[in-house]
Order: C-alpha cells, then sequence, then structure tokens
C-alpha cells in the first residue's frame, strides 16, 4: 500500500486527520498563517481605503516542471502580473489545489515551496485555500486555481480601460518575447536545441510599482500570456479605438527562440510569455519609461517596439525587418496547448 508520507491519497483530499497533517506538514509552514487569528475558511483582509482589484486564474500547465520554473511558480507571478498591469498594488492571494492520486509528496513539496518563495519576493501573502484530491487518470498530475486582491490609488484607475491612450503614444515591452513557450514545449518533447530556452517566468509587481512611482505617463499595461505579443496589441487597437504600429527589428526575440520557431513552423509574437508587459506611455515620456525598466532585473531588455497612430484604427500594422509591412491579427487558435 503506498505510503501516506511519499505519495498523495485520496484521504488527503477527504477533510479529516491525513489532510490536516497535509496542511500542517507542508501547506502551513511554507505559506503560514498570515493573520493571528487562525486557519478559518476565509481570510478576514484589512479594510483599504483605495480601490480594490480582484482577479482569478487557473493553472494546467503541461509538463508541471520546465527550465526557469513549474506550474506553483506561474500560479504566483501570473496573479501578481495580472493585478499589477490594472496599476494596482499586489496584496494577497488564494491558492486551490486539484491533486491526482499518486502524486509524489516530494513533487507537490516542491512546487509548494516554489510558491511560498515567489509569494515572498512578490511582496504577497497565501492567505487561503483549498486542497482537493481526485482518483488517478481524472487529472494530469496537479491543477491550481489562484484568486489575488490589490489596491489601487485612483489616479491609476484609467490605466486598465487604456482611457489616456492617444496617437503618438509608444509601446514598450519590457524584453525578450516567446522564451516561455519555446521552454515548456522543449521540456514537454523533450527537444534538445543547441540553446535550451528558460523560461521568462517572473512576478512583475516590483518593476511595475517602480514605474509608477517614478512616471506619471503609463496609459496603459497588459501582461503577454497566452496569444502572445500579437494578441495583445491586437486587443489594445481594437479597445483604444486606434491604430498600432509595430517594428518587427525592435521586438526582442532571442536567436534560440527564433530558430525554434523557423524549425517549428511557428511565429514568435504568438508565443506566450510568463514575465512581459507591454506599456503604452505618453510619447514625450516614452524614454524616461525605458530607463526607469532598464534599471529593474526583469526590464533590462526593454524596448520600444512600436507607437499609437491615427491611421488604420482597430487595426495593428507590423513594419517587417525586410522594409515591407503586413497586418497582424489576433491568435484564432492556439499555437501550443497547456503552457500556462
Amino acid at each position: 500500500m503506498p505510503d501516506r508520507n511519499t505519495r498523495i491519497l485520496l484521504g488527503h483530499g477527504s477533510g479529516g486527520e491525513m489532510m490536516q497533517s497535509l496542511l500542517e506538514d507542508l501547506f502551513i509552514p511554507n505559506f503560514g498563517k498570515p493573520f493571528p487569528e487562525g486557519m478559518a475558511d476565509s481570510a478576514v483582509l484589512p479594510v483599504s481605503s483605495l480601490l480594490p482589484v480582484f482577479t482569478t486564474d487557473s493553472y494546467v500547465v503541461d509538463p508541471v516542471f520546465f527550465p526557469g520554473g513549474n506550474i506553483g511558480k506561474i500560479a504566483i507571478c501570473g496573479t501578481v502580473n495580472d493585478l499589477a498591469v490594472t496599476g494596482a498594488k499586489p496584496k494577497y492571494i488564494s491558492a486551490g489545489f486539484i491533486i491526482e492520486e499518486g502524486l509524489p509528496m516530494a513533487t507537490l513539496r516542491e512546487i509548494v515551496v516554489s510558491m511560498a518563495e515567489e509569494a515572498a519576493k512578490a511582496d504577497v501573502k497565501i492567505v487561503t485555500g483549498d486542497t482537493k484530491v481526485v482518483e488517478r487518470g481524472k487529472a494530469d498530475r496537479l491543477f491550481i486555481n489562484t484568486t489575488g486582491i490589490g489596491y489601487m490609488e485612483e489616479r491609476h484607475f484609467h490605466i486598465h480601460r487604456g482611457l489616456a491612450v492617444v496617437p503618438g503614444d509608444k509601446v514598450l515591452i519590457n524584453g525578450f518575447t516567446g522564451d516561455h513557450s519555446i521552454a515548456v514545449l522543449s521540456a514537454r518533447e523533450s527537444l534538445n536545441f543547441s540553446t535550451p530556452s528558460v523560461s521568462d517566468c517572473a512576478a512583475l509587481g516590483g518593476m511595475i510599482g517602480e514605474l509608477l512611482q517614478k512616471s506619471e505617463g503609463v496609459h496603459w499595461m497588459r501582461d503577454v500570456t497566452r496569444g502572445g505579443l500579437a494578441t495583445v496589441i491586437c486587443e489594445l487597437a481594437g479597445s483604444a479605438g486606434f491604430g498600432v504600429r509595430l517594428l518587427e527589428p525592435a521586438i526582442p526575440v532571442r536567436e534560440s527562440v527564433t530558430s525554434a520557431c523557423n524549425m517549428l513552423g511557428l511565429d514568435p509574437l504568438y508565443l506566450a510569455n510568463e514575465g512581459k508587459v507591454i506599456i503604452v506611455t505618453d510619447g514625450a515620456e516614452a524614454d524616461n519609461v525605458l530607463s526607469i525598466m532598464k534599471m529593474h532585473p526583469y526590464g533590462t531588455n526593454a524596448a520600444i517596439i512600436g507607437e499609437i497612430t491615427g491611421r488604420h484604427p482597430g487595426e495593428v500594422v507590423l513594419e517587417t525587418t525586410i522594409g515591407g509591412s503586413r497586418m497582424v491579427y489576433p491568435m484564432s487558435g492556439e499555437q501550443l496547448p497547456r503552457i500556462c
């Protein structure tokens, strides 16, 4: 019979003594008790006079470990980034686990530890959660759901809706695009590229917070995940009602990612990321924003990659490296399934 200390059993999700042991031996030592009142089913959060911001997401990454991260790291970073790009300061996270019977306890421990480490680095607290265990074959090792709460100053309310975006604004990205997709694909399919890719998975709340403190020129932000850079920019053009002119030579793409895309027939503009943000700034403030980003470890390869234009409203035009131009459309399908 499997050892309850080495593998997840159905009893770990029963609500009884085994589940309590899992909480006391694994989750509480890593996530902690955020508030002194103990471990109720709900967290009572301090009241803030700022605007509350709320997000939720689920993570079904295959494989659960990949170069540069794992499903737990993505769960924290993705939730922090979803809050931060609205202009909010991320504060609290819930974590729900759906675990397949038979998952090695060491695997779950490594994932939980990475979540605790990322939460500490991002200055957020994991304040509540849930654990369910399903029979073998009813899930793929582990799924995680997270919900995040942050607080926004009223002066940043325009950012999430792009209310201040106008022609002449500049479009920036904080670094190389496509690393995450290629890293996950390489791990899933055991592809041995000459230059291995490492996921860009990172919590961007610190970098974005510094940027908002030092500049009033940010008009819109969005993290670049599924659908890639192209889909995010198309969303921007559609919601703002203006055109976007992208400069292909200015878009940072590693040579290793370009080579992998050429081999596999993929377009780097549609590859997912887990540590990239698109920022639209006032044109006069763009160089200042760029320099602020470059001073942060997650923005050293930041670049200005385009601009908002009054021409071709609602559409995105890419000026290519060979001197031509082409329309850019949102992704209609899925290049790579289950990458976040």
